[in-house]
């Protein structure tokens, strides 16, 4: 197990900032998911904790000591990848062993074979073994990258976007499947991912990238709830945060440009009368014939458990997700209310949450 530390860590590829001033701290035996859109720097954070990249400033700790100058072997970590990188022409038994018979970790026959015989039941391809990997099925041979990993007893597990290109079913058993092996290993995970529903579900922590920069780390629940800025708020959620713009009068929510107002129950200290961004969640919107304010229904998307409506008020569109049963259509009026005690506010000309600038 490894605590990881990265101390103002930047990052440049000629003159692109891949990173800017990192801070970063995965507690030992955490699961900690690096969040954020293309290009937003995850893969290069994962290389430079790997050691297959240097900063070009800053500094990277694993267990309290530098590594600055430590080989990718030397750190001791594992590597996954979204491409398989498994020998072909080997049977998945040869590709679980060939980590574990290198000259640097030569570790005996016996432990071998209980090693991966242990692994390959965790993983539920004990009765791969014998089968050449360019025979599997995707989901399979990403099972057995991962298997490889563990196979080493690695420090640390480092998975750069493993589940994405698998089918939507094989992604979801697999997300189970590698948070139990986690709890199981009592290992430190850094799972590098853009996919905001892998992140709430199996992380311990979260931290959200965006260009080169840490904008929040906290717990799923933290991050969905209490989102720091209007950045995280559009990208964490699916659907995600309603943001619309208007000013707090007299404890009341004006939203611009219809001028519709909504009662608002949350800490106002310095709010009244500046421009501000209104977020509010799809859940804590809901529709009932006496609410205050008139919609129409824009769009219909059905998701089995629940449906997710786009309300139209004038120029202003809200998501509102909704039990599957309410019977509603396209351009039918509704009228609707929110919860005044879960809408949050960002300062319009910073995005910050007052929450988190207060």
């Amino acid at each position: 197990m490894a605590h990881i530390q990265l101390k103002n860590v930047t990052k440049l590829f000629g003159r692109h900032t891949a990173l800017n001033n990192l801070d970063l701290d995965i507690a030992d035996g955490e699961f900690f998911v690096l969040l954020g859109e293309t290009g937003a720097g995850k893969t290069t954070t994962l290389r430079i904790v790997a050691g297959l990249e240097k900063p070009t400033s800053g500094q990277v700790f694993i267990d309290g000591v530098d590594v600055a100058d430590w080989g990718a072997a030397e750190r001791d970590v594992a590597l996954v990848l979204q491409q398989y990188s498994l020998y072909p022409r080997y049977t998945v038994r040869e590709n679980l062993e060939f980590p574990l018979k290198s000259k640097i970790r030569r570790v005996p026959d016996a432990e071998i074979a209980e090693r991966v015989a242990r692994v390959a039941r965790t993983l539920r391809i004990d009765h791969l073994l014998d089968r050449k990997t360019d025979k599997l099925s995707g989901g399979e041979m990403q099972r057995v990258s991962i298997g490889r990993a563990i196979v080493r007893k690695p420090r640390v597990f480092l998975m750069d976007e493993p589940l994405s290109a698998l089918d939507a079913k094989l992604r979801e058993a697999l997300r189970t499947e590698l948070k139990n092996i986690q709890m199981n290993l009592g290992q430190t995970f850094l799972f590098v991912t853009h996919d905001q529903i892998e992140a709430m579900s199996m992380g311990d922590k979260v931290g959200v990238l965006n260009h080169g920069r840490l904008v929040q780390t906290g717990t799923p629940n933290e991050i969905y709830n209490n989102p720091r800025d209007t950045f995280v708020a559009s990208f964490v959620g699916s659907p995600p945060m309603n943001l619309v713009d208007g000013r707090l009068v007299s404890g009341k929510a004006v939203v611009a440009p219809m001028s519709f107002e909504l009662p608002y129950h949350g800490p106002a200290a310095n709010a009244d009368g500046r421009p501000l961004v209104f977020g509010i969640r799809p859940e804590d919107l809901y529709l009932e014939s006496g609410a205050p304010i008139e919609a129409r229904v824009h769009d219909v998307e059905n998701h089995g458990v629940e449906k997710i409506l786009t309300l139209r008020v004038g120029d202003v569109m809200l998501r509102a997700t909704v039990a599957a049963r309410t019977d509603v259509a396209i351009e039918q009026p509704v009228r609707f209310a929110w919860n005044p005690e879960k809408v949050v506010l960002f300062d319009k000309g910073t995005g910050l949450s007052l929450r988190h600038s207060a």
